[in-house]
């Protein structure tokens, strides 16, 4: 039974309603030393909500102490007020999630993904003594230029890859200065991926599932900095480590990207099985293409990693999709036509695939992500790639 620390009996008391839909049932602890005595006894549980009069500097040693000894266990803050000193001192000690008090939806929406991570973390150890676990895909979409669509297929391949697969699935904003994941799927970005800064280095699963925020079953977000703040301390190094832990928890994670070929980029493309390249039936759009190609050519990325896609695909604007495969010297893999519909869904905040699933745009989706990235074999073997140093030292010579 899920355990609830709370000094005030009745409030432990009511938290027994509270909770009643994610457990049956609670057990109350009036104190931290007598949840650890419940756990003690309960060797099978994965769930401590600690309610707000537990000091917060005892509530973190205990998140601290239990992230070494029972590290699939997921402990869950509840607090008056929260700021964001306390938000990165709780993500340090290993607390999975803070929500404001009295918030019942948040609460149980935090506890919900806590024993769904907890439940992954004990299905994976039976298989880790024999071999290692299965790691999740990783899917970058990239356009250089801006405007082709690209937080718009990258949000839509989420949600494909989620009701089409069953799987658990992520979608990434690594766009940092401009990111538009939050705001097409209409989500509050509280939690973004400069939360993750504290824990650069030490980065676990219990640390990068304290970053996501839920959209809708089986698809999780990344969300990217509504400000400045501390954009520019995110390294590359952090978004592999990121990319590497998310990769446990996830079968699919899609990374959405800024329109330039930049660190962050590339480290995202280095752990990537497939590269998706979105482009427009116009000229600047196709240079700009080329020139992409051209430079992953340069940098020894497999070319059997990449796909391109062409948006907009009949518009009539004087360029076929067989002009598009000549720039780009091989076959488009999807052709997604234009419709009014996708800046309306855009302006709704629904994702066309989810809003309307048979529509033309969301069937030519679909499609592309059955046969490309679902059903589609992951490379044999992977050319060895050079240091990011001698990437752009290729790059500025180029």
């Amino acid at each position: 039974m899920p355990i609830y620390c709370e000094p005030i009996l009745d409030r432990a008391a009511s938290a027994d309603e509270l909770l009643l839909s994610i457990g049956g049932t609670i057990s109350a602890a009036d104190s931290l030393q007598a949840a650890t005595e419940l756990l003690a006894r309960d060797p099978a549980e994965t769930l401590v909500v600690i309610g707000p009069e537990v000091a917060t500097g005892d509530a973190l040693g205990f998140a601290s102490a239990l992230r070494l000894t029972r590290p699939a266990v997921g402990v869950i803050l509840t607090r008056e007020r929260i700021d964001v000193t306390m938000l990165t001192d709780a993500l340090r000690a290993g607390v999975r999630e803070v929500v404001p008090a009295g918030d019942r939806s948040a609460l149980l929406t935090a506890c919900d993904r806590s024993r769904e991570l907890s439940r992954r973390q004990l299905a994976a150890l039976p298989a880790a003594a024999a071999e290692p676990a299965p790691e999740g895909k990783i899917i970058t979409v990239f356009a250089a230029k801006g405007g082709c669509g690209k937080t718009t297929l990258a949000v839509n391949l989420g949600v494909v890859l989620a009701a089409g697969t069953g799987k658990r699935v992520c979608v990434v904003d690594l766009d940092l200065a401009f990111g538009d994941v939050a705001i097409s799927t209409q989500l509050d970005p509280v939690r973004t991926i400069t939360d993750a800064l504290p824990m650069a280095g030490h980065l676990d699963v219990t640390g990068a599932a304290s970053l996501l925020t839920s959209y809708r079953p089986g698809l999780d977000m990344l969300l990217a900095p509504v400000g400045p703040g501390d954009v520019e301390n995110v390294t590359p190094a952090l978004v592999g480590e990121l990319l590497t832990v998310l990769r446990e928890i996830f079968d699919y994670v899609v990374v959405d990207t800024p329109p330039q070929l930049s660190d962050h980029v590339l480290a995202a493309i280095d752990a990537s099985a497939h590269l998706v390249l979105i482009t427009t039936p116009d000229v600047p759009a196709l240079k700009n293409l080329r020139v992409t190609l051209d430079v992953l050519d340069l940098l020894a990325y497999p070319a059997a990693q990449r796909c391109v896609v062409l948006n907009r695909s009949d518009s009539k604007v004087g360029l076929s999709p067989e002009d598009v495969e000549r720039v780009v010297r091989g076959p488009v893999a999807a052709r997604i036509p234009s419709s009014r519909d996708v800046p309306v869904s855009i302006n709704k905040g629904t994702p066309i695939t989810l809003d309307s699933p048979r529509h033309p745009v969301s069937q030519a989706i679909t499609r592309f992500a059955r046969q490309y990235l679902i059903e589609a074999a992951e490379p044999a073997s992977r050319q060895r790639r050079k240091s990011p140093r001698h990437r752009w030292q290729l790059r500025k010579a180029a």
